[in-house]
């Protein structure tokens, strides 16, 4: 499987004198879901601003499909690696849908009629029917972070990094937003979502990678990570709810390494005979 990302003895220290990474080593496979997640302050965002050269190293090495990232522009890797802020309103700043997500295509000379043709397909990938012409800052957070998506997808990068993607929106905006995230994975696009939410974690990401003080606390299959309470703990996060159920039910041999509410219910189904109670 090819590599998408690679971090070698990853270091950064901010002007400031904060040294944020120390030594990561770090490999993403072509067409993964990886989740980062760890506490505030943790390096989660400082480490995947390095994937596409928002951040360069203080020392060690990044590479971009197995380019060194060194020896490109931030410019030329954000085509590669699409970063979606936290906060959309950080992000848009125009005050067409058009000229929002248009913007980097014209940037790169494309012709207004590829840009109009390739606006509408990003629009149409996130489920955004609006007018060309509204103005995206008047829109919901939910739909601002539509936007937000739509002018990265439009530039047809191979990875999708997301921090936070769900700040602002409740439960079922965050719902709707995560499935488009996981549609637009199955189409082939390698995902990193920087998240604190253990939740949305476990039923989206298919990897977790745990970040503690600038390095890497945890890496494995979410199942295993998520399940961890002891490890999690180390990082101030706790398993995802349903994880606290299955180990209550252990004497039931329900693994103890469920993490999502579909798991559960297609074990108790399988493996467990209910009996109805008598009136």
């Amino acid at each position: 499987m090819t590599e998408a990302i690679r971090t070698e003895g990853v270091e950064y220290v901010y002007p400031n004198g904060f040294q944020a990474l120390k030594g990561i080593d770090i490999s993403i496979k072509e067409g993964e879901f990886v989740a980062i997640m760890g506490q505030n302050g943790s390096g989660k965002t400082t480490l995947v601003k390095h994937f596409n050269g928002l951040l360069r190293p203080t020392k060690g090495k990044v590479y971009v499909f197995g380019e060194d990232s060194a020896k490109h522009t931030t410019a030329e890797l954000c085509r590669i690696v699409g970063y979606v802020f936290q906060n959309p309103d950080h992000q848009i700043f125009s005050s067409t849908l058009l000229d929002e997500v248009g913007f980097g295509l014209r940037n790169l000379g494309f012709s207004e009629s590829e840009v109009l043709e390739r606006v509408k397909i990003a629009l149409a990938k996130v489920d955004l029917n609006k007018n060309l012409t509204d103005n995206p800052h008047f829109m919901s957070m939910g739909e601002r972070h539509r936007v937000a998506i739509a002018s990265i997808l439009v530039l047809e990068p191979r990875v999708l990094v997301l921090d936070e993607p769900t700040t602002g929106l409740d439960y079922k905006r965050s719902l709707e937003l995560m499935e488009l995230v996981k549609r637009i994975n199955e189409e082939g696009k390698t995902v990193v979502l920087v998240t604190h939410d253990v939740n949305l974690a476990a039923q989206y990401a298919q990897r977790v990678v745990v970040l503690k003080d600038g390095q890497i606390l945890a890496d494995g299959e979410a199942k295993n990570i998520l399940s961890n309470t002891e490890l999690l703990a180390k990082s101030n996060l706790v398993p995802p709810q349903i994880n606290f159920l299955a180990k209550r039910l252990r004497d039931l041999n329900v693994p103890e390494n469920i993490i999502k509410v579909d798991e559960m219910v297609e074990f108790l189904q399988k493996h467990v005979k209910l009996t109805k109670a008598s009136k």
